[in-house]
């Protein structure tokens, strides 16, 4: 439980919290997080902060160990679902990528689903004002002095964002189509004639039991259980709409996990030749 004790334990760096955004009994959230760490992230993170101020959203700016995250801060707890459209929809009209369903980077929005079920969890992030375990240090928001007296009047002070407000910006609009999801409607390529045609491999026919969450199937990552990782077993996403898509959100690339499960991705013939010239 997120006690007092808990976020003074925090705060002080006796421990550090991870926060689930979503109740699955409302399916709502009370904070939205953007979290960045790629190459030029903070390019983007700055883009959206800007363009968020246009709207009169007033988000938070904290730095990372590889980027930054952007914490927009609620009146009251809003739909999951309408919180994401919102970002979504403003990442598309500012050309700033999100990451799944195929691309590896770009930024990842928390609450990551649209609705978890009862007893799940969603994905965590690391919760603000507390010492990054990896770093060893405490990363602070833009905008106030570094102590925790300054960053808390800083929190307090600003706008939280009302359900009429998101309302207002998401009113008549859809979750953007990416060019990951276009790429599901492109027919096969034909088979070229003469060469055996393999079985295609089926991630879901090596993994074990998975459930819905949004548009995906989550289970336990092969690869992070070879590891004895993943207790949680949810690290592995895959897309329902075509399980050819499938990723691990502890980094574990697509020739990690085809080894785990003892299917490794084959080597073209010629790549192995030209690999062997060398």
């Amino acid at each position: 439980m997120l006690t007092q004790e808990t976020i003074r334990q925090h705060l002080e760096g006796e421990i550090t919290v991870g926060l689930y955004a979503i109740s699955p009994s409302t399916q709502r959230c009370k904070w939205v997080a953007i979290d960045a760490d790629y190459k030029n992230a903070m390019e983007d993170l700055l883009k959206l902060q800007y363009h968020l101020w246009q709207d009169k959203v007033e988000p938070a700016l904290e730095m990372s160990k590889r980027g930054g995250h952007l914490w927009i801060l609620l009146a009251a707890p809003l739909l999951a679902k309408d919180c994401r459209l919102y970002i979504h929809d403003l990442a598309a009209r500012l050309g700033v990528p999100v990451k799944g369903s195929g691309l590896e980077d770009g930024i990842e929005v928390f609450p990551r689903h649209n609705a978890i079920g009862e007893k799940e969890f969603g994905n965590a992030i690391r919760g603000p004002l507390g010492i990054h375990r990896g770093a060893n240090c405490r990363f602070w928001f833009h905008g106030a002095d570094y102590t925790l007296e300054a960053q808390m009047a800083y929190l307090n002070g600003l706008n939280k964002l009302t359900e009429a407000e998101l309302q207002s910006f998401i009113a008549g609009k859809e979750m953007p189509v990416t060019a990951s999801d276009r790429k599901l409607n492109l027919k096969p390529a034909p088979k070229p004639p003469g060469r055996p045609i393999r079985p295609e491999f089926r991630i879901l026919d090596h993994v074990g039991k998975v459930r819905k969450v949004g548009r995906n199937y989550v289970g336990r990552c092969p690869a992070c259980a070879d590891s004895g990782h993943d207790r949680s077993g949810d690290n592995l996403a895959i897309l329902i709409q075509d399980p050819r898509f499938y990723k691990c959100w502890a980094g574990c690339t697509k020739e990690m996990i085809r080894a785990a499960v003892g299917q490794p991705i084959r080597v073209r013939q010629e790549s192995a030749r030209q690999e062997n010239l060398r």
